[in-house]
């Protein structure tokens, strides 16, 4: 396991999201009701096949805080969208990387078999490129078409930035991997960054010409083929929202990711699988939901309020409010 203290439970400076009800100063802090439960996310864990400079989650080949989940893990969660009729539409898959987790495919097969449309998150190198892995996807994909959409990290166009994130050589492997992705006829989508100073038209006219270049089957003009995130790197004071800042910054609740979105995490120590409001607090105890989507409509206490999630927690401010940023 990693020796550091991760980002999510470094302490806090000053009295900023400390009091889940008042912003440092004492106003009403804002909260989010889950409008409806489009996307479930699922963490399969945070082991990794590199180490970023940025990961949103300090994933790593050494940090094993949240366990694999297996099929027993989301099985339950799949019957309570079921048996409850939540109408959720879509499954997101997250880590680390996804294809670490042994029990990934068989998650996936019995996702898709449900009838759920399934986003995974990777970054497309060697874990995903394993010939029994690669076998396995071209069946899911053969059965389930674009039910599938696999979107691969690639920080920037140029091997310099890309790499300055990621590492050295690991552009080219990336890249190796959305070719064969593509040639297979998968739906693919790509996540940059937008912390590299470049307008919005600059970066998707770079990614345009890699694109184009490579022959792969994505639209950059589609926000959710190539979707850039906002970075969290924690160098510049972040402010709270209030409730009066819906209207100062023209935002609406229903717009952040918790309004439509959960994540089940299982942490080591816990044995027991748990919801989380959001892929970006993954660890912290105070934001732990319940064992079921149930308990998590319903929690009232703490950093909950019958289920409405307070904004008390620098990413919800940085990523989603400010910075406009949804893993969906």
């Amino acid at each position: 396991m990693t020796t550091e203290t991760p980002l999510n439970d470094r302490p806090r400076v000053g009295a900023k999201f400390a009091d889940p009800n008042r912003t440092a100063k004492g106003e009403p802090r804002a909260t989010v009701p889950l409008k409806s439960l489009e996307t479930l996310w699922f963490n399969t864990g945070t082991l990794c096949n590199i180490t970023c400079v940025n990961c949103y989650i300090e994933s790593s080949p050494s940090n094993d805080r949240l366990l694999y989940l297996d099929v027993d893990d989301v099985r339950p969660f799949l019957d309570e969208i079921r048996d409850q009729n939540l109408g959720t539409r879509e499954i997101g898959f997250t880590g680390g990387e996804p294809f670490l987790n042994p029990s990934f495919p068989a998650i996936l097969a019995l996702t898709l078999e449900r009838g759920f449309d399934v986003l995974v998150l990777s970054n497309a190198m060697q874990p995903m490129q394993r010939p029994k892995i690669r076998e396995k996807l071209e069946d899911l994909r053969i059965l389930h078409g674009d039910r599938l959409r696999v979107r691969v990290s690639l920080d920037h166009y140029t091997r310099e930035l890309h790499e300055a994130e990621r590492g050295p050589r690991s552009f080219s492997k990336t890249l190796a991997g959305l070719d064969w992705l593509s040639e297979k006829g998968f739906n693919v989508a790509i996540a940059g960054r937008t912390c590299w100073h470049e307008l919005d038209e600059e970066s998707r006219a770079g990614y345009r010409a890699l694109i184009e270049k490579h022959g792969w089957r994505i639209d950059v003009s589609d926000p959710k083929a190539l979707v850039m995130l906002p970075e969290m790197d924690g160098s510049y004071e972040i402010p709270e929202i209030s409730t009066s800042c819906w209207s100062i910054l023209g935002k609406h609740p229903d717009d952040q990711m918790c309004a439509s979105s959960r994540m089940i995490v299982k942490r080591r120590g816990l044995g027991h699988a748990s919801v989380v409001p959001c892929t970006l607090l993954p660890y912290e105890s105070a934001f732990d939901m319940g064992r079921t989507l149930a308990d998590s409509m319903r929690i009232d206490g703490g950093m909950f309020t019958k289920g409405r999630v307070k904004l008390c927690h620098p990413n919800c401010a940085k990523f989603c409010v400010l910075g406009g940023g949804s893993c969906s």
